[in-house]
């Protein structure tokens, strides 16, 4: 009996089939390319270049810092029970996490739209586009960054290892989160591009929805109990994180601050955030997995 030419081979596969997130991990090589090719193209024909990275983002803290604090002086007086010690730092760093956020959202849901080209001509995992766009506004958030320490090293801001940790953790929680929902409004953007003006408009109430331009302590005055339900914002609780590690390092008594602007089971409260972000990120996998074969014929 002759055996088959094909005895002993792996089965055939489809080109465009991948394991996840976890093929682009694999490919970082094209990883690398897309993100660098996104970055570039942003400045392209510039004559500032890389360098509106932080001019933009100093000049939108300048306006938010005009209005709220000057205009408006949400600060308060010192002395008053409404006063927020170096309040620019408070809004600063909660503009960092929020920039991110809205940046790795609203690019991640337009991703697959925007490069329907190299989707239809090429074989790569589908998920890379909404990563590299996540990585491209994390690129763009570290010009912040390098602007909030610089300000807050100003002020006289010590690091402390509990302060890093939240910030890191900030950080990872908006990452995670931010990439599970572009997964998720991705792939629905190329059935229904009414998704993409749906994910405008939601992330325009982020920056009222978090305790940016006013503390939390606010909340906890107008609300009371009810407070503990505004914390079920993962957003809201990733600005506290990083307010955490520089805005009440920057203050005169940075133990009083934290003691008194930010809730007690801060660390906990992150850490279930965190978890609850990963389960929505695999959940958000299976149903890119579930429609990504879909995404060629109808882009």
């Amino acid at each position: 009996m002759s055996s088959s030419p094909e005895a002993g081979l792996p089965p055939l596969q489809s080109p465009s089939s991948n394991s996840g997130l976890l093929e682009v991990f694999r490919r970082r090589y094209l990883l690398r390319l897309l993100v660098r090719s996104t970055v570039d193209a942003r400045y392209q024909g510039t004559f500032l270049g890389w360098f509106w990275s932080y001019l933009q983002p100093f000049v939108r803290f300048l306006l938010f810092y005009f209005i709220f604090q000057v205009m408006i002086g949400r600060g308060g007086v010192p002395g008053s029970p409404r006063y927020v010690e170096n309040f620019a730092i408070h809004l600063f760093a909660g503009m960092v996490l929020v920039h991110f956020f809205t940046e790795t959202f609203n690019g991640g849901t337009r991703s697959l739209v925007s490069n329907r080209s190299l989707i239809v001509k090429l074989s790569m995992p589908r998920e890379l586009f909404p990563v590299a766009h996540m990585l491209v506004a994390l690129w763009h958030t570290g010009p912040m960054v390098v602007i909030l320490t610089i300000a807050t090293l100003i002020l006289g801001w010590s690091p402390d290892p509990v302060g890093l940790a939240a910030g890191l953790l900030g950080f990872l929680l908006i990452g995670v989160l931010g990439l599970a929902l572009a997964l998720i409004f991705s792939v629905a953007n190329v059935f229904f591009r009414d998704f993409g003006k749906v994910v405008q408009t939601l992330t325009q109430f982020v920056t009222f929805s978090v305790p940016m331009i006013y503390p939390y302590t606010f909340v906890e005055q107008r609300f009371g109990a009810a407070a503990d339900y505004y914390l079920l914002n993962p957003v809201a609780v990733a600005v506290l994180l990083i307010q955490r590690c520089f805005w009440t390092g920057s203050t005169s008594d940075p133990a009083e601050t934290a003691a008194t602007h930010l809730p007690p089971n801060l660390f906990p409260l992150g850490g279930i955030m965190l978890a609850v972000s990963l389960v929505l990120l695999v959940l958000a996998q299976i149903w890119f997995t579930k429609l990504e074969r879909r995404v060629p014929e109808r882009l």
